[in-house]
């Protein structure tokens, strides 16, 4: 868990984590070794909802894991956090392997090091909004005017200042999800885990909150492990996607990969009805900068959809880099090719 040649250390690091449910199911992950498949696992009356899950999440990264109803990603989360124990493997957060941690040392994590916010929002509904966002620092002890002053700078960072002293049921959903978002993050927590935060909002509050979500990431740089399964949303917020099936992560990449590249039938079914301009990068189809640089710029790491509407009036776009150098350039006809699907 060092930095080498490759880069610094992951945030999150998982390998080979297992979670076989029934009694004394790692005897049976024993009998049955590491390549048994889901059915396999069923056929003897156990379910291994998670299988050899290798995992890498980077400092500042937004980690999305994706998949239907059963595939095993909210079982998963809550394996990291040891919500749920896992059957076997190693899960590394602070340089510490968190599966030879004991209960008081998960307990201290959990309160000073990881947020964490769920689909039900789960707000105490006799408590205020102050008072809900402020409780995970009534629970480690802080004062009531220290807890209550980061409570009221959360509120406002999510949208909600005025609203302190509202009862939950006097939220609208979107409200109460803000809140939730408020609470998980007034302890400072290094990773973030969100399940499926949004799956319960009408699909307009729905992108609303999506756009909050990457307004805050964009402040705060957390890092985060996000639950969905909805695969335009995983596009959306993403810098890389581990798609689960059964239990196991059957690709994993940035979202450009995966549509792209799908690695079997099952991945390429998510992908096939996303437009590739939402998520193929500028960066992938510029070409060489041959003569005259165009007047009209965009980043190299800007979507193609995002350059599309620059084309109604030009032929050719100047692509820069993060310093602003121009890197490339981006024609009119390659967009349309990918567009169409070349």
């Amino acid at each position: 868990m060092t930095e080498d040649a490759s880069g610094p250390a992951p945030k999150l690091l998982c390998r080979n984590v297992w979670k076989v449910f029934g009694p004394k199911g790692a005897g049976v992950l024993a009998d049955l070794g590491m390549d048994a498949t889901a059915a396999q696992f069923e056929a003897r009356g156990y379910v291994a909802a998670v299988r050899a899950v290798d995992l890498a999440v980077a400092e500042g990264e937004i980690f999305v894991i994706m998949g239907l109803s059963g595939s095993g990603k909210s079982t998963l989360v809550r394996c990291l956090s040891r919500l749920i124990e896992p059957t076997s493997g190693e899960i590394w957060f602070h340089g510490q392997n968190l599966l030879t941690a004991s209960e008081a040392e998960m307990m201290q994590l959990r309160r000073h090091k990881m947020g964490m916010v769920f689909q039900h929002f789960a707000l105490l509904p006799h408590m205020s909004v102050l008072q809900n966002v402020a409780f995970p620092l009534e629970v480690q002890g802080v004062g009531r005017a220290a807890r209550e002053d980061t409570a009221r700078k959360m509120i406002a960072l999510v949208g909600l200042a005025g609203r302190e002293d509202a009862l939950p049921r006097q939220l609208s959903g979107g409200q109460q999800q803000r809140v939730g978002i408020a609470r998980s993050l007034a302890a400072d927590p290094e990773l973030w885990f969100l399940d499926e935060p949004f799956s319960a909002l009408d699909p307009l509050i729905r992108r609303e909150m999506q756009d909050e979500f990457l307004r805050l990431q964009a402040v705060l740089k957390k890092t985060i492990v996000f639950i969905t399964h909805d695969f335009d949303e995983a596009i959306r917020l993403a810098d890389k996607i581990a798609i689960m099936k059964d239990g196991a992560v059957v690709q994993q990449g940035t979202p450009e990969e995966i549509v792209l590249h799908p690695a079997t039938e099952y991945v390429a079914e998510f992908t096939k009805a996303v437009a590739r301009a939402k998520v193929v990068r500028v960066a992938s189809v510029m070409k060489p900068l041959e003569g005259a640089a165009p007047a009209i710029s965009i980043a190299a790491s800007a979507k193609i959809a995002d350059a599309a509407p620059l084309f109604l009036q030009e032929q050719a776009l100047r692509v820069v880099g993060a310093n602003g150098a121009t890197v490339g350039v981006l024609q009119r006809d390659d967009v349309v090719a990918l567009m169409l699907g070349g």
